[in-house]
């Protein structure tokens, strides 16, 4: 009898666990899983406060573009736990105004029709001047989109004549959105790739939520699913030490969190499934200089705030995600409106924003993020706010999250195969057409248990 390959998977996010559920489905394959946190997910976890409310590491929504996470939820049996929304982006601004984009069911480009002739925030000028950089977004190749890199997207949203106020109005939250970014710190690339994609396609740009918590619907469902086909996993473990000779891993040396003790363990493969932050640290000394892990040295990070925000009354009426280039909450939701087991008893607000650009308000203290982005809800809600008041208010900051895309560094990205025989890579900083999202994390894990498959 043939024995089985072992695969470490390090790190339970949405890339560990979707390569593991992959590897795991191989009956030549024996995976276990090493998370560092109590809780799975990564940038998608949750987790019940004191109160037992649900808290979130950030706001996140499922787009029509996606394809691999769905197949994946299809599999586990949970696809019917996303909730999906009418197909139109609501930009909400000062003083109770708005706009939004909407398509038609026709093919592309005519199902942008609407957009562009409904929408009366933007002069036809205005409108002109985005419909003529149009045909590179729809149409541009691989290597136009590559060569786009040298440039953010504000450099080349000016170059192209494209009105200053649809940068600032439309753009911004965007961007934001995406990466947590504004457009001068944004690769054009990145932002082309999207707005291409989501473009071209006439379902791409929907929006979905779950149901309730990511850790009841979506991360616990798919590690059950691995426990269930024979995989393991293991909470409270904090990766310490890559131990190698020179051509290989030899072991890796974990620190039991539980107990303070440190325990090495062995595999045929390894595959590392971790925040581009904690990898760097871990990188061997004396592979440092390959050309792969270089470029992995190299990336840097963004940091994250969310602000989950309760009211004391109803203020809005959306049920949808909602952009806004006004103030500090480029993107954000009420959740009372838009997911069912996160509504409240006396139906009143519970919003999630993204709070961003992060890199100085995450050394405000929590009270003065939650008094700044009370004042924008307030901006933005005129009428409905008056006299409302806060009843619970709690900020998640993230110090380095997703990696940070700026011009220039699209090419550091690397590919989940390594120069390593049995070191595998995934994570959004790898090569895959959707980055840092849900659907990127799970194409990465996903390649990367096709390269250790492709090895047997």
């Amino acid at each position: 009898m043939v024995s089985k390959k072992k695969v470490i998977v390090v790190g339970g996010g949405l890339a560990g666990l979707a390569a593991a559920h992959r590897l795991q489905k191989n009956p030549d394959f024996q995976v276990e899983v090493y998370e560092k946190r109590e809780i799975l997910g990564g940038k998608w976890s949750a987790w019940k406060d004191k109160e037992g409310d649900w808290i979130e590491t950030g706001l996140h929504v499922f787009f029509g573009a996606y394809q691999e996470i769905y197949d994946l939820m299809k599999e586990v049996g949970i696809y019917q736990n996303i909730d999906w929304k009418e197909h139109v982006l609501t930009y909400t601004l000062k003083n109770a105004e708005s706009f939004e984009f909407r398509t038609l069911n026709l093919p592309s480009p005519f199902h942008l029709l609407p957009a562009v002739l409904q929408n009366t925030y933007f002069s036809l000028k205005e409108k002109l001047s985005l419909s003529k950089a149009l045909f590179y977004i729809l149409f541009g190749s691989k290597k136009y989109y590559q060569e786009q890199d040298q440039l953010t997207y504000q450099e080349w949203h000016r170059k192209q004549g494209i009105a200053d106020k649809m940068l600032k109005r439309m753009f911004l939250p965007m961007t934001l959105a995406l990466k947590f970014l504004p457009p001068e710190k944004i690769s054009a690339k990145i932002v082309l790739d999207v707005t291409g994609t989501f473009l071209r396609e006439n379902k791409a740009s929907e929006i979905g939520f779950l149901k309730g918590s990511p850790e009841t619907h979506l991360t616990q469902p798919i590690a059950q699913e691995i426990q269930a086909k024979g995989g393991q996993i293991l909470s409270n473990f904090k990766l310490k030490e890559i131990k190698v000779s020179q051509e290989k891993i030899e072991a890796l040396k974990f620190i039991d969190l539980s107990n303070n003790q440190e325990v090495e363990k062995k595999a045929d493969y390894y595959l590392f499934a971790l925040p581009i932050h904690n990898l760097k640290k871990l990188i061997p000394s004396q592979w440092s200089k390959q050309t792969y892990f270089n470029k992995l040295s190299q990336i840097e990070s963004v940091p994250v705030v969310t602000l989950h925000l309760w009211l004391d009354r109803k203020i809005c009426d959306y049920n949808n995600i909602l952009f806004s280039p006004d103030g500090y909450i480029p993107v954000y939701a009420d959740m009372n409106n838009t997911t069912e087991e996160y509504q409240t008893k006396s139906n009143s607000s519970r919003f999630q924003f993204v709070v961003a650009p992060a890199f100085d308000l995450i050394k405000l203290s929590d009270e003065e993020i939650t008094d700044l982005i009370w004042q924008n809800v307030q901006e933005h809600y005129p009428e409905t706010s008056k006299d409302a008041k806060i009843t619970k208010a709690v900020v998640v900051k993230v110090p380095q999250s997703v990696y940070f895309p700026n011009k220039q560094t699209d090419h550091l990205r690397v590919s989940q195969e390594s120069p390593i025989y049995n070191w595998v890579t995934a994570g959004g900083y790898t090569i895959q057409d959707f980055y840092d999202s849900m659907e990127g994390a799970v194409r990465s894990g996903n390649r990367a248990a096709e390269v250790i498959l492709a090895k047997n």
